[in-house]
């Protein structure tokens, strides 16, 4: 059985890596473009809220975070739209960057203790899920009114067709560094958060990032097919959080911490092929 303390922690892990899957969201569906920063972003978000929470500013951290991860996203789009390096490539030259600057950013030290520090769960107790619920839910409706207007709509056509966003002199390099900076943005709170809410933060914590924002975002996809935004934003939330119960679930099974990547793969691999499995029972 599944306890109560199980399934708050694993709404309070799905709430907090749903900023991840918004990111991915806006990056990889609205964009069509895969973003291989956000593993090093997710990082960086946890370096910056670190840093900043243990020098006694918890709260400032969250938009130091973003603001840390916005200059990433920009950083990838640059190298794409400016140097010509392809989008995949852009992402994980930055992402390899990211590693030396985040360690620089928590003193060269590999992780940083927060074991007596104040944060922004600090004063909620044990009812952590508050904070992190409503950092989320306020983030998916900002994202929501942001791609609904004039700048997030060319956004939204630039992923769909670039060619006719630049005939109609649009510039889509703008909206492209605008759109990643945003998404990279999202991502680094999301590791602020993390890593106030563990109070812990590590060099490692962005690894596997995009594994695990994938497969949240093609679950949610999977449950809600079609919609306008906000109903995809909302399965990017409802998908994070089946997530967390799947792991959840797999380490009450006794699975190997080690086996979680794998059952994070297996489960990004069920999720894109299962609307080809049905479209061929459909078929037959």
């Amino acid at each position: 059985m599944i306890s109560t303390a199980v399934i708050i922690s694993a709404l309070e892990l799905g709430f907090i890596y749903a900023l991840v899957a918004f990111a991915l969201f806006l990056s990889f569906r609205v964009l069509n473009i895969a973003d291989m920063t956000t593993d090093g972003s997710f990082t960086l978000g946890c370096a910056v809220s670190a840093t900043l929470a243990v020098a006694g500013h918890p709260y400032i951290a969250l938009p130091a975070a973003m603001l840390a991860g916005a200059c990433a996203g920009c950083i990838t789009a640059a190298l794409q739209t400016r140097l010509g390096v392809p989008s995949i490539l852009a992402g994980i030259i930055t992402n390899t960057g990211l590693y030396t600057i985040n360690l620089a950013v928590m003193g060269f030290s590999s992780n940083v203790n927060m074991m007596k520090t104040v944060t922004v769960f600090s004063s909620f107790g044990k009812l952590k899920i508050i904070p992190a619920a409503v950092i989320t839910i306020v983030m998916g409706a900002a994202l929501v009114v942001f791609l609904s207007t004039r700048l997030g709509l060319s956004i939204r056509a630039t992923g769909d067709n670039p060619d006719m966003v630049r005939a109609s002199s649009i510039n889509t390099a703008f909206t492209v560094t605008v759109g990643l900076a945003v998404s990279n943005a999202l991502t680094a709170l999301s590791g602020a958060v993390l890593a106030q809410y563990q109070r812990a933060a590590d060099i490692n914590l962005g690894s596997g990032m995009v594994i695990i924002g994938l497969a949240s975002l093609i679950i949610g996809e999977t449950l809600l097919r079609r919609g306008k935004t906000w109903v995809k934003v909302l399965g990017a939330l409802v998908g994070c959080i089946l997530y967390r119960f799947i792991i959840a679930i797999a380490l009450r099974l006794d699975l190997p911490s080690e086996c979680l990547k794998l059952v994070s793969a297996v489960i990004v691999a069920v999720a894109i092929a299962l609307p080809a499995v049905r479209a061929r029972k459909g078929g037959n």
